[in-house]
């Protein structure tokens, strides 16, 4: 019989992914908001403000999770920044393969496979900067 860590079904880790899983959305409107704003009133090409819409989502996806979900007080930001950068970019990339895999070469449904991406991907995000990038031992 396998045994699961503690840690990993704790209460206090429970609620620190509820928080993940809010910030998540909140960068989705971010994202969504600044996209829209960029391309529709701005009139700027639609793939620059998709990168410019995903980016403010990250850096405001990683100051929320920095100060709230994880209270860290590591002084090494621009690391954090960095790791949490690179975590985010793989998900995108497992994001990516699995709806290929899933919707191309499964043949099921675009979206059904896209909700079933992000279920991993949100928990793939969660412990790898729960892990990685917000650890940190004074």
């Amino acid at each position: 019989m396998v045994e699961i860590p503690s840690e990993l079904i704790s209460e206090a880790l429970f609620f620190k992914f509820i928080k993940f899983g809010l910030v998540g959305a909140s960068g989705l409107i971010v994202d969504f908001a600044a996209t829209y704003l960029l391309k529709e009133r701005v009139e700027i090409n639609k793939y620059l403000a998709n990168g410019i819409g995903f980016a403010l989502a990250a850096s405001s996806n990683f100051a929320l999770n920095r100060y709230w979900t994880f209270a860290s007080t590591d002084p090494a930001i621009f690391q954090q920044y960095s790791k949490f950068l690179v975590i985010s970019t793989v998900g995108l990339a497992f994001n990516h393969i699995i709806v290929y895999y899933l919707a191309g070469r499964g043949q099921l449904n675009f979206y059904f496979s896209k909700g079933i991406s992000i279920a991993i991907v949100v928990i793939w995000n969660f412990l790898a900067n729960y892990y990685y990038t917000f650890t940190y031992s004074a």
